[in-house]
């Protein structure tokens, strides 16, 4: 259903670095790199995180409310993706613990430009 999500950043190279290290345990690489954008994922085929400067000049703001939500596949999984956002310079916007009894599970961080991002499984 979801082709990409993207967010708007500040430092393209250092969000590149950030998203690859982030999601290369998923096997998540650059796809696409046009300079201004790049699509980030598994293949283009695939859901992808975009990180862009925005196209009308302005600075990148991160709507409120506004949250990219990545599947991490069990509990130690998304606690290990929490440490490494938080190792690659995130910040802590909720840490890992069940938010649902027996449902669901999230950590939550803000990445260097302040958008939001969850980590999450279904248990």
């Amino acid at each position: 259903m979801i082709g990409y999500t993207t967010l708007g950043v500040s430092d393209m190279e250092r969000s590149k670095k950030f998203y690859c290290d982030l999601l290369e345990a998923q096997g998540a690489k650059v796809q696409f790199d046009g300079g201004r954008i790049a699509m980030i994922g598994k293949s283009m085929s695939q859901p992808m995180v975009a990180v862009c400067e925005p196209y009308d000049g302005n600075a990148p703001t991160p709507g409120n409310g506004v949250m990219v939500a990545f599947p991490a596949g069990s509990k130690e999984a998304a606690d290990k993706m929490y440490e490494r956002a938080i190792e690659l310079g995130a910040t802590c916007d909720g840490k890992p613990g069940q938010r649902v009894p027996n449902m669901f599970y999230g950590a939550y961080v803000r990445d260097p430009d302040g958008n939001k991002l969850a980590f999450f499984d279904f248990s």
